[in-house]
């Protein structure tokens, strides 16, 4: 289909790029590129098409900021006008603005790739068949916000029932805006289980926010009008019968001028191609004309044409009587709320058909005037215009049928924090990965599942009671911070812990290395992740490829009560009390399928194995639900606990001196590390506030060259970073004398420590276990 349909959509891009030069410059977007980098994965998308679905959104957008901080929040527009908007009105609040790809499988996945987003949320009328398949293949929770399907599109949903039947299946939730809407989704094909008629979202529109300011207030001040008219939205005709409402507007403007002498009328055309055609209109009929794109003095009365995008909102403020366009033409009508919310009177054609109810309602209780001929407009309008009581008594009605019917937002926000927690995000491999790996991996996790299972039976048993952290994935999983605040929970509560690793990437050929709890000791004999656990001083640390071996003389030289092994879950020579698995919420279960397909060094069905399942990098207030129920699927009834990283301060990698949190504050960051997951430390940056100008990721454990760190200051001076910012455990992997390249910007770590939710009776759990093993040798 994409083969076939390819010179048409380059034809429609060519057509669109000669009408609209801007629009070559989002073509990159339309193809998946984004402009800017991802924080995290686990955030929300919420797409909204035009600069009325931006103005809707901004109330729920700052809602679900408020709500669910430090998730990522990413806004894709399909309109040059509505991205214009939103990077103004969503300056500060998300993470990224964005073009909407074509719905194209390779550019919809190139975006669900680099957001990695737990929810994708569709505003009003798209229905996108690869957008919506492919949120769900990669694990994301789709909701869509304000469902709305038009009389003009829903013939030809219906003609196409058979396709669009099987693709309103695949949202878990649709929210439809009005009781008619919420019927014609069930009609489609939707499912009555999760749709429901959750209201408008414009009817809580904080309208004050987009009262116009600057020249063009300033214009409006100075012009001295007696009354302002807007002609809002109006278009041409759907095809040659039908009328032009510009030039309906224009035919009965020497009425209006002829009785009003002091009248201003703002005529906003809809669509931007009509601007220089209603200029030469306007010209012809020889009236005062000002253009919005060049502010100038206009004699009244006169014609202010809004030649501009975006700024339509703000002006109802002004009015005193709207036209609302779209209404006289077989167009459906354009949304009266804005002008409603403002308190002003409103006049419509007969064509309100894709906002039926609305129309309905406010007709019936007084807040609108209809018409249904296109020469009554002139004495519709001049009616209100000459009798301001009855015009401000319509404008008031309306306002109040606006203001009962508010709520919407509150709605669905419960609805998508629920969805939110409700979302297992994954890496979906693509065909070819599956047709060329799929095999392989099956046979991989197999085999690790059969190897795993014969090897422990032989596993040996300590005096020491052991319990292991560990994972299913090969990269990290934040195991050796969780492994450091278990040991010191545990010293706390009056055990003497030990740790046993095996020292990954050491430079050491010692077969057993011990150390004492905080012994001075080069990284290059333990390996950076080994260094963290000696220098905490919580307890010795054994490190040994063959573990039991280390085991043996830490039980021998330190007596502990309790050892704790890091990165255990898959050891098998050493038998344990208590198994705690780890699972990163930022990359779960990365790919869900072992390797080569995926990144899990066995099966999900390991999970079976596990005594505690402890999920990290959560976002504090969070929900994870779904991600609980999906691991009690491997093992049920299992203790699922929450953790997260919480940021502590920063450290001098000169001095040593430690700063606040605060002492990064508006300064411009580049940070570097060599992590398994290099997406917790961006996060974490990024929930500190930090201005990150400049990042780089190296491999797991890299460690640094000075002619790397030299190119990593020259970038970063270039992107008029301020400071280097890294983790502790990359600090281990600089050794002093590559530091010293560093010539301009000064170097920092990142100090942390680990929160866990429920901690209590994590380690009343924990107790139970050692607590058997004392009981039973």
């Amino acid at each position: 289909m994409l083969i076939l349909g390819s010179p048409f959509i380059v034809a429609y891009l060519l057509w669109r790029g000669v009408k609209q030069p801007s629009y070559w410059r989002s073509l990159r977007g339309r193809f998946g590129w984004l402009p800017f980098q991802s924080t995290a994965p686990g955030g929300i998308w919420l797409h909204a098409v035009s600069v009325g679905e931006v103005f809707s959104a901004i109330g729920l957008i700052e809602k679900l900021r408020a709500n669910v901080p430090g998730t990522p929040l990413y806004v894709s527009v399909s309109t040059i006008a509505g991205r214009k908007l939103a990077e103004e009105k969503l300056a500060g609040i998300t993470e990224g603005v964005f073009y909407v790809p074509l719905d194209f499988v390779f550019a919809v996945r190139r975006v669900l790739r680099f957001l990695r987003p737990s929810l994708v949320v569709v505003m009003e009328t798209e229905i996108w068949p690869n957008l919506w398949r492919e949120s769900k293949r990669f694990g994301a929770q789709l909701v869509i916000v304000n469902g709305r399907i038009s009389d003009r599109a829903l013939p030809k949903y219906e003609r196409f029932h058979w396709f669009f039947a099987a693709v309103l299946q695949l949202p878990d939730r649709i929210l439809a805006q009005s009781g008619q809407d919420y019927q014609r989704f069930l009609a489609l094909g939707a499912l009555p289980e999760k749709t429901e008629n959750a209201g408008n979202l414009k009817y809580d529109l904080d309208v004050s926010r987009l009262i116009s300011a600057g020249d063009l207030s300033q214009f409006l001040a100075e012009c001295g009008a007696g009354s302002v008219l807007i002609a809002a939205s109006t278009m041409p005709g759907i095809d040659s019968a039908d009328l032009d409402e510009d030039d309906v507007v224009l035919g009965a403007w020497a009425g209006w001028a002829a009785r009003f002498p002091r009248l201003l009328m703002i005529l906003a055309p809809r669509r931007p191609d009509c601007f220089e055609l209603v200029a030469a209109k306007l010209k012809v009929a020889g009236i005062n004309t000002a253009r919005r794109t060049a502010l100038e003095p206009i004699q009244l009365p006169g014609v202010l044409l809004l030649d501009s995008m975006g700024e339509l909102g703000g002006l109802f403020f002004y009015a005193d009587v709207v036209f609302m366009g779209g209404t006289i033409v077989r167009r459906g009508g354009h949304n009266i709320l804005e002008p409603a919310l403002f308190g002003k009177p409103v006049v419509a054609g007969p064509h309100m058909e894709n906002f039926a109810e609305i129309a309905a309602d406010f007709t019936a209780g007084g807040g609108l005037v209809r018409f249904q001929q296109a020469e009554q407009l002139e004495a519709a309008v001049r009616g209100l215009l000459e009798d301001k009581d009855k015009a401000t008594a319509v404008g008031s009605i309306a306002k109040e049928l606006a203001l009962e019917r508010r709520g919407a937002t509150g709605r669905i926000m419960t609805r998508l924090e629920f969805a939110l927690g409700e979302a297992v995000p994954r890496n979906a491999p693509s065909f070819l990965g599956l047709l060329l790996l799929g095999p392989l991996s099956k046979i991989w996790g197999g085999v690790s599942g059969w190897n795993l299972r014969r090897k422990s039976r032989l596993a040996v048993r300590l005096r020491t009671p052991l319990i292991s952290i560990g994972g299913l994935s090969m990269g990290g999983a934040g195991k050796t911070p969780f492994v450091l605040w278990l040991g010191a929970q545990l010293k706390l509560a009056g055990e003497t812990p030990a740790f046993l690793t095996r020292g990954y990437r050491r430079g050491s050929a010692e077969a057993v290395s011990v150390f004492a709890a905080g012994e001075t000791c080069p990284v290059a004999r333990t390996g950076e992740e080994a260094q963290m656990l000696v220098r905490s001083g919580i307890g010795p640390v054994g490190i040994a490829s063959k573990r039991a071996a280390a085991a043996t003389v830490v039980e021998e030289s330190f007596a502990p009560s309790v050892f704790l092994m890091d990165d255990g879950f898959q050891h098998t020579q050493l038998a344990r009390e208590c198994d705690i698995v780890l699972i990163d919420t930022l990359d779960v279960f990365d790919d869900a399928a072992p390797f080569p397909l995926g990144w899990l060094r066995e099966s999900l069905a390991g999970l079976g194995r596990a005594d505690l399942v402890v999920l990290t990098r959560t976002r504090r207030g969070r929900s994870y639900a779904g991600l609980v129920e999906a691991v009690r699927q491997y093992h049920a009834g299992i203790p699922v606990f929450l953790s997260r990283v919480a940021p502590l301060g920063f450290v001098s990698a000169t001095t040593a001196q430690a700063f606040g949190l605060e002492h990064f504050e508006g300064r411009r960051v580049a940070a570097f590390c060599g992590l398994g997951n290099p997406a917790s430390f961006w996060d974490s940056l990024a929930q500190l506030g930090c201005n990150v100008v400049f990042r780089w990721a190296f491999g797991d454990h890299h460690v640094y060259k000075p002619q790397e760190l030299k190119r990593l200051e020259y970038l970063s001076i270039n992107a008029k970073a301020e400071v280097l910012v890294t983790t502790q455990k990359d600090l281990f992997n600089i050794p002093a004398e590559v530091r010293a390249v560093l010539e301009t910007l000064p170097l920092y770590w990142l100090e942390i420590t680990t929160e866990v939710d429920s901690a209590a009776e994590l380690l009343e759990l924990v107790a139970l276990d050692l607590k058997k093993k004392t009981l039973h040798g």
